[in-house]
């Protein structure tokens, strides 16, 4: 039996294939984002990012709205194969500022459904 993720994911991922703004030389420098959902955000990464580690984002998902504060625990780290990069999986563990369903209207309008996991 496989394990496969999206047997665990419960929300709509999202694509999401945006670079992520982090300090640079911090863990999430040279760090881009692969899907996003109102749940939580996968990642790829140079850097393996240890487990249950909590970080805060702030999600800008349109120009014309506040950014959405979460903060992300996370819950997966993967080697990818033949490369020296990292696929990471983060949950939202809190919304400081926002709220889920508004986080799921903005992706819902500007992103597509990802298909394959």
């Amino acid at each position: 039996m496989t394990n496969n993720i999206s047997d665990k994911r419960k929300a709509k991922r999202f694509n999401c294939l945006v670079p992520v703004d982090g300090k640079e030389g911090s863990l999430f420098s040279s760090t881009k984002t692969v899907d996003i959902s109102k749940d939580g955000i996968g990642f790829v990464s140079s850097h393996a990012i240890p487990l249950n580690e909590k970080i805060a984002i702030e999600l800008a998902l349109s120009p014309e709205t506040e950014p959405v504060l979460v903060i992300g625990q996370v819950k997966w780290v993967r080697k990818i194969t033949d490369s020296d990069q990292f696929r990471v999986g983060l949950t939202f563990s809190d919304i400081i500022d926002g709220s889920r369903d508004e986080l799921d209207s903005s992706l819902s309008g500007r992103f597509s459904v990802r298909e394959n996991v």
